[in-house]
């Protein structure tokens, strides 16, 4: 089930058929989804269920074979630079430069998108102090703990002031302290709205913070909607005291 009733133009992001193969296995499978501009969305599905591979045709890195993928109206094969000039990926494993401090870094990054100095010092500031590694910001990067090195990154993606932020597992390996920093900082962004596409194992992530929900399976979409609609699916009460979205989630992937 997709939102059909939103056309592609006003979404934030408007897949069609998106399919991809490697060798003989087929990853992703005429996948249709579109998500509405300033919505938290988790994109969730098993281990194998093409969830990666979606997001990394989506941010471009991945040609797919067939379908298409289009950011704010930009199809990213036709207009690549227009779609990735509002887009901010975050893999699972962000690559970061240990040599760099985090002002170092996050001005190399800017420069890359061709901000300001002026504006990406600022912006620099705000997002390290968000983030609580302003203290470190003189400190080399190799030094970093896993939670320092994904927060530096997520800074990074969002240098640049992205409309849209793909997210795959940005939370994992982080301590509590460090996974609130990081869910704070992307309610808020989504508050402005903006538009946050995430992918995570950690169910009860998705069941806080996102607003629908799309279960992927076999790489198609198998079931799409708040979580009280998902619950209508399979028969659960819905609100406060209904079933969990783990509960939900485990009976809509149950092998046949």
């Amino acid at each position: 089930m997709t939102n059909t009733h939103m056309s592609g133009e006003s979404a934030a992001l408007a897949v069609s058929g998106l399919s991809k193969s490697f060798g003989a296995k087929r990853a992703v499978d005429g996948l249709d989804l579109v998500i509405p501009a300033g919505e938290f969305h988790a994109l969730l599905g098993p281990n194998g269920a093409g969830k990666t591979t979606t997001l990394r045709m989506i941010a471009g890195l991945l040609r797919p074979d067939s379908g298409t993928a289009a950011i704010y109206g930009h199809d990213i094969a036709r207009s690549a630079t227009a779609a990735k000039s509002v887009t901010a990926f975050l893999p699972d494993d962000p690559l970061l430069y240990g040599k760099l401090t985090p002002l170092e870094y996050l001005e190399f990054v800017a420069g890359l998108w061709a901000v300001p100095p002026d504006a990406a010092a600022r912006r620099a500031q705000e997002l390290l102090e968000w983030l609580e590694l302003w203290g470190n910001r003189g400190e080399y990067v190799e030094g970093f703990s896993r939670g320092m090195r994904q927060k530096l990154a997520l800074a990074g993606a969002m240098i640049h002031e992205p409309r849209l932020m793909i997210l795959d597992e940005p939370l994992t390996g982080l301590d509590a302290r460090a996974a609130r920093s990081v869910k704070d900082m992307l309610v808020a962004y989504v508050k402005k709205g903006n538009t946050v596409v995430l992918t995570t194992h950690i169910l009860e992530i998705a069941e806080r913070l996102a607003e629908r929900i799309s279960i992927i399976l076999g790489g198609r979409i198998v079931a799409q909607g708040t979580l009280d609609e998902l619950r209508s699916r399979t028969g659960a009460a819905v609100g406060p005291a209904g079933a969990t979205l783990e509960d939900v989630f485990l009976e809509l992937t149950e092998p046949a």
